[in-house]
């Protein structure tokens, strides 16, 4: 983590909002500059320069292209130029080193110096995001951004920098120039912190704990495997979507208004309502910059079975530099590409349960392809899942999983829209609004003392 959580709860992010609400309206984007690269550079020192670097190309690639607009084969060879370098950077430091490893392993008879290169945090994401705005530039979907201190803002914004959501540029344009801070959106931005960093710390956190048990147990069977896989599929989610959630609600507290990057996607009936639900932000990318650029569905089934299978593969890739994240992504884009052609037509037809239990089954059976690096750990565990060591738990394990059956049955319920529901039904009653703040001191208090009694968990998806 960049910041330990108590340097940032109580000293930076205090800090941070005084300075910025000190500060004049029409320098505040200065001050939330500066106070990105602290944030970035506390843990990075060094590597903040590659991202400055990125904003600087990004940067001057957007002014070129404005000022060429009329000399299209110009205009064409910089915005080249632009993605092979935001590429390559992405490239270098997050896959030479598995590239290496590959050819190794293809050609053994070629000994290739495998580099070693630390990955920074957020490359994939603030990458993802510069190219967005080059992309759009050259389209001429927005305007170019002249100040380099507004742009370097949008690229560095350390609410969602280290892990999302993905921002495009289009999205906060028009906020970068004329938001408009309240009262009003600063206390939701609050609650909506508090209810991220609730999932991380109470639900998240623990799920990782019993994951933990479960898969360095020998006694924990099939049965007890599916729980502890299980268990898994609610860390993934709780951590992720409560990173998403603190990383909207700050921004809100500073007037910016972040797109949803989750909508319960675990209470989906078909892998392609799953995933329309899940990182919405990352897949919103790749269908508005390589999906619908080569062709989508436009040019007939088998170019779109192409295409999903190009996308599905980036995805995969995009997580991370090892071969499950690959198969990962392969998997579903299978998957996808099977309900495409007829499988969705049939669970249409079928009662809604099963529509549920078909994409439960499918998506926390995908989670085993993404946790396991190690191919042989994986294929090891899959075949627990089906019974090579017994069906049934013994030992300590059921003490354990009996132990977290209430956490494990209020993670299933906090995953769908119950508790959302039933508060938007009554939220109008004036008790519901001391209840609203009492609650948000108890997870304020809770998160703190469960914080200062547990070791260092940094979120899932810092590092990718």
């Amino acid at each position: 983590m960049v910041f330990s959580s108590f340097i940032f709860l109580f000293v930076f992010l205090p800090i941070t909002l005084i300075l910025y609400y000190l500060t004049p309206r029409r320098f505040r984007n200065l001050t939330l500059f500066v106070v990105d690269l602290v944030f970035y550079s506390w843990g990075e020192p060094m590597l903040v320069l590659l991202m400055l670097v990125s904003v600087l190309i990004n940067y001057i690639a957007g002014i070129l292209l404005a000022a060429k607009r009329q000399k299209k084969w110009i205009r064409k060879l910089i915005f080249i130029i632009a993605i092979v370098l935001n590429l390559g950077l992405l490239g270098f430091f997050k896959y030479v080193g598995f590239i290496g490893e590959t050819l190794n392993f293809v050609l053994p008879f070629v000994d290739i110096p495998v580099l070693q290169v630390s990955l920074p945090i957020g490359i994939s994401f603030y990458t993802f995001q510069t190219m967005s705005y080059t992309i759009d530039v050259y389209r001429n979907a927005v305007k170019v951004q002249k100040n380099i201190i507004s742009f370097g803002t949008y690229v560095s914004l350390f609410p969602q920098l280290i892990a999302g959501p993905i921002v495009r540029y289009s999205d906060v344009a028009e906020q970068l120039v004329n938001r408009r801070e309240s009262l009003e959106q600063f206390t939701r931005g609050v609650k909506m912190f508090l209810i991220g960093l609730s999932k991380k710390v109470l639900l998240a956190n623990q799920m990782d704990i019993l994951w933990g048990m479960v898969r360095q147990s020998d006694s924990a069977g099939a049965l007890g495997s599916w729980v502890g896989i299980l268990a898994y599929t609610f860390q993934i989610y709780f951590d992720f979507s409560g990173y998403s959630d603190m990383a909207i609600g700050l921004g809100e507290m500073f007037g910016f208004e972040f797109m949803k990057n989750f909508n319960y996607p675990y209470i989906s009936k078909s892998i392609t309502e799953f995933w329309r639900r899940w990182h919405i932000s990352l897949g919103t990318w790749f269908r508005e910059y390589v999906y619908i650029p080569l062709g989508g569905n436009r040019k007939g089934l088998g170019r779109q079975i192409i295409n999903m299978s190009v996308v599905w593969f980036l995805t995969g890739l995009w997580h991370g530099a090892s071969w499950n994240f690959i198969l990962w992504g392969v998997y579903f884009g299978i998957i996808l590409i099977i309900e495409k052609t007829f499988m969705l037509k049939v669970l249409n037809k079928i009662p809604a349960v099963f529509g549920h239990i078909y994409a439960i089954f499918l998506f926390v059976f995908g989670w085993v392809l993404f946790y396991f690096e190690d191919m042989g750990e994986m294929g090891a565990f899959i075949a627990k899942l089906f019974g090579s060591e017994g069906f049934m738990m013994s030992g300590d394990i059921v003490n354990v999983i009996l132990a977290y059956l209430p956490l494990l049955f209020a993670a299933a319920l906090i995953s769908t829209p119950l508790f959302n529901f039933i508060y938007h039904k009554i939220k109008s009653k004036p008790l519901v609004l001391v209840i609203d703040n009492v609650l948000c001191i108890l997870a304020m208090l809770l998160c703190t003392a469960s914080l200062a009694s547990s070791a260092y968990n940094p979120f899932l998806y810092f590092k990718f």
